[in-house]
């Protein structure tokens, strides 16, 4: 019988540079679980299985509803450009050949492109943003033939049209639980498990989606509820390294203080890492996070020329990375800066100010990007139809990147190279070195050992 089961699927198999866990599908399954009591939810994910092996899976287990995340559309690599969505089609069409349950799509690249993605993959319905909610409403809805065409977030077809609902609530009251099927696999690949304490991002980049995927509003997850997912994961699994993968952490800085000594009081040994700005970074509050067992910082830094973080619409300046880049090798902490070189504005000059700049931050790795991915609903996507580096009528599925004409790219390298610091480009292949060191038991995002 299929009347009661649901099948969930992480569509994503992108592992550059590590297989990352479907947090998403995590918080759904989770949520779905602690809801529909007579339900049997499984996970299956094409990381660990071909598209042929869940269709058996599939078969099998012959569910009512199946639900398919997708994480990424592209890599988001000017240097690779590979895409993903012909894929997801297949996915999709794989599974219509062997069931005619309910299918309904989500996850961050679905919520980038909902409509786009909608129509081209053909789920019965589509659900964009934070899903948990909209979700449980709608196969409730199903369940009792009841109206679902208002449910906030909803994508579905009437008649042929698309029909597109808004977003009309915020949700942040989740618990999280880890599937037990495959939470060894990203143990032993990534070195690292990852959990969300914040939807949501404040700021205005120019290029940046997390605003069109979780919304600006910031929305806090229960401190106690994320612990009590550590003390799980540590005790019941040995696993002593998470990764936040909030799109800033430190914001709503007050929460931050609360989580940090609930992780001291809880007397668990894990270190973790995050997403880090240099705003809103007191050093009272690094020391804390530390004593908690933060030690990776994954800078957001973009540029280190105060011209072209102005261009960026970031809110910080050369002074500040330099500052805290200091206090970070002050307290010990690991960090790396992630840039962008050639996006919007970027001229030769403001590169160079990039390079002479990092030659004054000691014990770092740098990982530049090349040009901007433009998404649709960023400033970038307006800058780049003035410019005509797009056409409007770009639909932006395909990877387009706004690329400056005013950097010489031939010598990006050499000139970084110049600087005596280490950069990482996307199209050094640094994974030997970081499968030998998982080899060894070593955790966390492991960039420090590319540090010359």
């Amino acid at each position: 019988m299929k009347d009661k089961k649901i099948l969930l699927i992480s569509a994503n198999q992108h592992i550059i540079p590590y297989p990352v866990y479907p947090i998403g599908l995590a918080y759904i399954s989770t949520y779905l679980k602690e809801k529909l009591t007579d339900y049997e939810i499984q996970l299956a994910d094409l990381n660990l299985f071909s598209i042929d092996e869940i269709k058996k899976r599939v078969s099998d287990f012959n569910p009512k509803y199946i639900g398919i995340s997708f994480r990424n559309v592209d890599d988001v690599n000017s240097y690779n450009r590979e895409f993903f969505i012909n894929h997801y089609k297949n996915l999709i069409d794989s599974i219509r050949e062997t069931t005619n349950a309910i299918i309904i799509i989500g996850g961050s690249g679905f919520s980038i492109f909902p409509e786009l993605m909608y129509k081209r993959l053909n789920p019965d319905y589509g659900i964009y943003g934070e899903g948990e909610e909209s979700l449980l409403k709608l196969i409730n809805a199903l369940d009792s033939n009841s109206d679902h065409t208002n449910i906030s977030r909803l994508i579905y077809s009437d008649n042929g049209k698309c029909v597109f609902n808004k977003k009309e609530s915020y949700f942040s009251d989740l618990s999280l639980d880890f599937d037990e099927s495959i939470i060894d696999f990203y143990w032993q690949r990534s070195g690292m498990l990852n959990i969300q304490t914040k939807r949501g991002c404040p700021y205005h980049c120019i290029y940046c989606t997390y605003p069109v995927i979780e919304g600006s509003k910031v929305r806090t997850l229960n401190t106690e509820k994320i612990v009590e997912t550590l003390k799980t994961l540590y005790y019941k699994k040995g696993i002593d390294y998470v990764f936040f993968t909030d799109s800033v952490f430190n914001i709503k800085n007050d929460y931050n203080y609360e989580l940090a000594e609930r992780i001291i009081h809880s007397g668990i040994k894990i270190k973790w890492g995050g997403y880090f700005t240099f705003t809103n970074l007191p050093e009272d509050l690094l020391v804390l996070l530390k004593k908690s067992g933060l030690s990776h910082i994954e800078f957001g830094t973009e540029s280190i020329s105060d011209r072209s973080l102005k261009n960026y619409g970031k809110n910080f300046t050369v002074n500040d990375i330099l500052e805290k880049s200091a206090l970070c090798n002050k307290l010990d902490i690991d960090f790396a800066h992630f840039l962008i070189l050639g996006g919007y504005g970027e001229t030769d000059e403001t590169v160079n100010e990039t390079y002479e700049n990092s030659k004054k931050i000691d014990r770092s790795v740098f990982f530049p990007f090349v040009g901007m991915r433009i998404y649709p609903g960023t400033k970038l996507h307006q800058y780049a139809i003035a410019e005509g580096k797009i056409e409007s009528t770009d639909d932006l599925i395909e990877p387009k990147y706004y690329i400056s004409d005013k950097v010489n790219y031939d010598t990006l390298k050499e000139r970084a190279r110049n600087t005596g610091r280490r950069w990482v480009f996307p199209d050094e292949d640094s994974s030997n070195v970081l499968n030998k060191l998982r080899l060894k038991n070593k955790k966390g995002p492991l960039w420090e050992y590319l540090i010359s």
